[in-house]
């Protein structure tokens, strides 16, 4: 049940990482992204696997920097070329997967590594330029239970030769480092053995290259850094500068290292207690990121929303300016004024406000009778005002949510490409159309209105489009924003207006027309402004950065959690569980406890004289 919990928590908090999207160009993205790529990798290279198949063989990765001799210590353990050596070589693309021919089940499925294709032996005529993947070589010099994985270079001028090492050092029950006298205090292979003391790593490193009288010196170096690193329990294996045999180093040269692994392979507590000790430090390890992932989904949010902000604020601007220019009386100017003042004269305002309406009346009768053009130059007047004050609103939203996503590093990535500081170049067009049709509700309406038998006769005395245009005139009446003579002007206007829709509908109708008119005005001007701003959040709807928070990584990663919590040792990597290494013998096996054997000659038998004295 432990284990079955411990599968099913990894699982979803696989699935909650791959549904993780960080589009926007925030301060923690670049870094998540690889978090996000390196969690799902650990997932499906290692713990999953080794989880589900605890009796897998050891997986040893041999990495390192370029000219290190990784090669030439994988086919010195083998004792064979199986893995090109060189800077120029197959492996560069085509790791090389070393294996007891028993051991072939469980490398040539996708059960770790999936991403990568197989090839063997028998294949190999089909690498060349195809993508990346292992290539499988069977060899009885290797233990069952064990295999060897020569990677690409750590330090490789290929960025995927990069990508692929550590995605190969991430799979590894055991880490093979290998490095040089000359090379290491190099700062690109500490990078990763920083990574491996965070993960917990099981890890054993080959100093190679090593001139004879240094060897104290220059490991006792290596290991002073090591532990400075917070590595000291790693294993520091020194490999003196030997001429090579066969493109091989002598057994005494390769025999700790093929002691080291043997070991591994074969003794059930050492392979535990390596098992444990780099999957126990990797589930840490991915928990921990996977936190950091849950922080950045939150940032990713927190930017979509700061963003969308930004945009609305700047549109509700725009729709609370044309509400004020369209209602204060500050649209009752210039044109518009003078098409009134055609309408309903000048001198004439306030002395028939006193004496009624019946003057104006019969100016606005005329009006509408055909003595102008067919569409009146008022409504011709109201129309262009009108436009100009929704493009004007509309431009300067464009050039506010602009600047506010250019000021934004989640913006400004947005922006590429886009022609958004301005607005869009058929809004005037379809402005006109929405200032066409308003007009064309303020006349429904009056029709509407008009339709009544009360007040049939005087809409008809005025006429429809008159009095549409006097309605028009009547929704921009207020004088908010008017100051000195434009107040007694324009307020002589609006009042006149008012009184000659009164004398026709009456107060309270006049008031439910206008406020009519003024609510469909709001509403087709608000759908302009809608529709510029979509422009930009298409480009965030696009990101999907509005989804979900981090709240379900940081539920996953609990989860993990609670089921590693109750998972014992015995539970976790028992003896039991792992089956002994059997047939192989890496070559340079024991080499080292040969050397030291001291073989005493046997004495010849002339001191023996006595004891045939004795008979």
């Amino acid at each position: 049940m432990e284990h079955d919990e411990l599968v099913s928590a990894l699982l979803a908090l696989r699935e909650r990482t791959a549904d993780l999207r960080l589009p926007l160009e925030t301060a923690t993205a670049p870094g998540a992204r690889a978090d996000r790529t390196r969690v799902l990798d650990q997932l499906d290279d290692y713990l999953l696997p080794r989880l589900r198949d605890p009796g897998a063989p050891v997986l040893v990765v041999v990495g390192g920097s370029t000219g290190a001799g990784k090669s030439t210590v994988v086919n010195s353990l083998v004792g064979t070329e199986v893995s090109p050596s060189g800077v120029l070589r197959p492996t560069t693309r085509w790791p090389v997967l070393v294996h007891h021919p028993l051991d072939v089940r469980w490398f040539s499925s996708d059960r770790v590594l999936p991403s990568l294709t197989r090839a063997d032996a028998a294949g190999e005529q089909g690498l060349a330029g195809a993508r990346p993947g292992l290539r499988l070589v069977a060899s009885e010099a290797v233990p069952v239970g064990l295999a060897l994985l020569d990677a690409p270079d750590v330090d490789s001028v290929e960025e995927g030769n990069r990508v692929l090492a550590a995605q190969l050092l991430g799979a590894a029950d055991v880490w093979l480092f290998v490095t040089t006298a000359a090379r290491y205090a190099d700062a690109v292979p500490w990078e990763l053995l920083a990574d491996a003391a965070r993960r917990g790593t099981h890890l054993a490193l080959v100093l190679d290259r090593v001139d004879p009288g240094a060897q104290t010196e220059v490991g006792d170096h290596l290991r002073q850094m090591l532990a400075d690193a917070g590595l000291a329990s790693a294993t520091v294996i020194v490999v003196p500068e030997v001429e090579l045999q066969d493109g091989l180093l002598p057994e005494p040269a390769i025999g700790p290292v093929a002691d080291l692994l043997t070991r591994t392979a074969t003794d059930p507590a050492v392979r535990a207690t390596a098992l444990a000790e780099t999957w126990d430090g990797a589930v840490t390890d991915v928990s921990r990121r996977a936190l950091g992932l849950a922080t950045a989904a939150d940032e990713q949010r927190a930017a979509d929303v700061r963003l969308r902000a930004a945009v609305t604020a700047a549109y509700a601007t725009a729709s609370d300016q044309i509400a004020h220019a369209t209602s204060d009386g500050s649209l009752l100017r210039g044109e518009v004024l003078a098409r009134w003042q055609d309408v309903v004269g000048t001198s004439e305002w306030f002395r028939s406000l006193e004496q009624g309406v019946s003057r104006i009346r019969d100016r606005v009768v005329g009006f509408v009778r055909g003595r102008r053009p067919a569409e009146p130059a008022l409504v011709e007047a109201v129309a262009h005002g009108l436009s100009a004050v929704i493009q004007d609103a509309a431009e300067e939203a464009a050039e506010t949510a602009h600047s506010a996503w250019r000021h934004d590093p989640a913006g400004r990535a947005l922006l590429d490409g886009l022609a958004l500081s301005r607005a869009s170049v058929d809004l005037r067009a379809r402005t006109a159309e929405q200032v066409r049709a308003w007009q064309g509700d303020v006349l429904g309406l009056v029709e509407t209105e008009g339709a009544d038998r009360r007040t049939t006769a005087r809409a008809l005395s005025y006429g429809v489009n008159g009095l549409g245009a006097v309605l028009m005139v009547a929704v921009f009446a207020s004088t908010g924003g008017l100051t000195g003579a434009e107040v007694g002007i324009v307020g002589g206007s609006a009042l006149l207006a008012q009184r000659l829709l009164e004398a026709v509908f009456g107060d309270e109708a006049v008031r439910r027309l206008t406020q009519e008119a003024q609510t469909r005005l709001a509403a087709r001007t608000d759908a302009l402004l809608h529709e510029e701003a979509s422009r930009f959040l298409r480009q965030l709807d696009a990101t999907g950065a509005a989804g979900r928070d981090g709240d379900d990584l940081r539920a996953a990663a609990e989860r993990v959690r609670s089921a590693m919590s109750t998972r014992t040792a015995a539970t976790a990597w028992g003896a039991g569980e792992l089956p002994a290494g059997g047939a192989g013998h890496l070559r340079g096996t024991g080499a080292v406890a040969r050397a030291a054997e001291v073989v005493v000659p046997e004495q010849p038998d002339r001191n023996r004289w006595w004891s045939r004295w004795w008979r």
